[in-house]
């Protein structure tokens, strides 16, 4: 007879992780698949969870003056062409509209007519039209710095897609700037990748890596690019967020110039920066578990969800009074920068209820019954915790101190995190090592391999692509923290003086 604990989701991280991850977006509602191929339906749970997200951004990104625009979806193909390196990092990923309207052919069918003169591209990313607009509204240095950011979507077609991360049709911010300055410039670019690293770190509760990308990682016709790595439970590597350091390649390709405090004609220098839907990816496999996603409090769709316990009719009624005054004091609270959220289920579906909102992964369950009422007191589940692990509270004490309880949950989900990271993350200056680490110690699941390995390279693009082609790793970052060392290259045996991060990645 077997022992082991049944879970809620099958089947778990252990049998088959990938399939343990669509099972979790599954099983608490978040999103679904769409009748559009690699497309997906982002449903309410989810949309929740990403407003959050998008609010909490917003607001960071106007405290240092950023403000939001839009720009069309449709961007026309002399764009593109313009900045030859920027369209050929992109050119396969491009949906291209090629015809105006629909017309009814002889056998009945709908098919496209009316050609248009140039092909539109549908955006992949904003770059070439922004410059464009920049352009024009730049002709002096006194019309910088130019901060703008935007949400919306992007198409990238995208063969093999996963809901969240890497769908044909993605929503996400774009932020772009135009500086008078390089100095400017660089100093925004990396003061993004600090938000991004904050909001990640401190919000979404993932430990995070700050480093550059090596020139062959880099965003098409950047300078330089900056990223946030973090790991996943399956010991892969999610690239988090990016900001980039465009130098002059973009105002020379959309003329952005302007006259500078001298009286010279000068091109501007530009940054990018972005965080899409795929965060919601990474928080799914850094702190979901085998009974579902678990969120972190300062960004979950609910905080609390009120479950009345009634076994007669004429119970009901005290409880739900009861429970619906808790409610509005629960509401008058302030948690980061929202009044906490409170879900009421009073659905009759047994023990099936309760666990509706663990896969939800809401991080309180507060059961009130008509013993409890009697007491004045909540029986509370946290989603960190074990499912049958419940304490109960008075209720004074339990609207007292929520916010605390909610900041612990918090810190245990990032403490967890950083310590699987730590856990799996190793220094390997032997090539025979390094190439074991990466090599799955079960091939039937290929998922399985060591994790982080921090080893030095010798920056030769070459190393960096026999190491890619052998074991399907890639250099995540160099680090930006950690100062230069002399060593040898892992894959060559060459000089090297810093070391970077070598992962398998999404």
């Amino acid at each position: 007879m077997s022992t082991q604990t049944k879970t809620a989701i099958s089947p778990t991280r252990q049998e088959d992780y990938p399939e343990w991850y669509q099972q979790v977006i599954k099983a608490s509602d978040m999103a679904e698949n769409s009748p559009v191929r690699g497309c997906m339906i982002i449903k309410p749970w989810g949309y929740a969870l990403w407003e959050n997200m998008v609010q909490t951004l917003d607001t960071m990104f106007k405290e240092i003056g950023i403000k939001n625009a839009y720009f069309p979806l449709f961007i026309p193909l002399e764009f593109f062409q313009k900045e030859a390196e920027h369209v050929e990092g992109f050119a396969k990923e491009c949906a291209v509209v090629t015809h105006h309207k629909l017309e009814v052919s002889e056998n009945g069918t709908l098919v496209p007519s009316g050609q248009l003169a140039e092909p539109l591209i549908v955006r992949p990313t904003s770059e070439t039209i922004i410059g464009d607009a920049f352009s024009r509204w730049v002709s002096s240095y006194r019309d910088l710095p130019i901060r703008i950011n935007q949400w919306a979507n992007v198409v990238r077609w995208e063969m093999r897609t996963r809901i969240f991360l890497r769908t044909t049709e993605f929503l996400w911010q774009e932020g772009h700037t135009a500086h008078a300055s390089e100095q400017e410039a660089v100093k925004l670019a990396y003061h993004m990748l600090n938000v991004y690293a904050n909001f990640v770190e401190n919000y979404m509760a993932i430990p995070v890596i700050k480093g550059q990308k090596t020139p062959t990682e880099r965003f098409p016709g950047a300078e330089e690019t900056l990223c946030i790595e973090a790991m996943m439970q399956d010991r892969k590597a999610l690239q988090a967020g990016t900001s980039h350091f465009l130098g002059q390649n973009f105002a020379k390709a959309s003329n952005i110039q302007f006259q500078d405090a001298q009286g010279d004609q000068v091109y501007a220098w530009t940054t990018s920066w972005g965080v899409s839907t795929r965060l919601i990816g990474g928080l799914i496999m850094t702190h979901g578990d085998d009974n579902g996603i678990i969120m972190p409090p300062r960004l979950s769709p609910a905080h609390v969800v009120l479950l009345p316990i009634f076994r007669k009719p004429d119970e009901k009624t005290k409880v739900m009074s009861y429970i619906e005054q808790l409610s509005k004091e629960l509401r008058s609270i302030s948690y980061y920068g929202r009044p906490i959220s409170v879900e009421i289920d009073e659905r009759e579906i047994g023990g099936a209820r309760g666990w509706d909102w663990i896969k939800k992964g809401t991080p309180l369950r507060v059961e009130i019954g008509p013993r409890d009422i009697a007491n004045d007191s909540v029986f509370v589940g946290r989603r960190d915790k074990e499912p049958n692990e419940k304490v109960s509270f008075k209720r004074e004490v339990f609207v007292k101190t929520i916010t605390e309880v909610l900041d612990d949950i918090q810190r245990n989900l990032y403490e967890r995190a950083l310590s699987h990271r730590q856990s799996h993350t190793i220094s390997i200056q032997d090539k025979k090592t390094f190439y074991d680490y990466f090599t799955p110690a079960n091939t039937t699941k290929p998922e399985i391999h060591g994790g982080f390995a921090y080893s030095h390279w010798c920056g030769q693009a070459e190393c960096e692509r026999q190491i890619k082609e052998e074991l399907t790793v890639t250099i995540r970052c160099i680090p930006l923290s950690v100062p230069k060392s002399q060593g040898t290259c892992i894959y060559c045996g060459k000089p090297s003086s810093y070391e970077v991060y070598f992962a398998k990645a999404y």
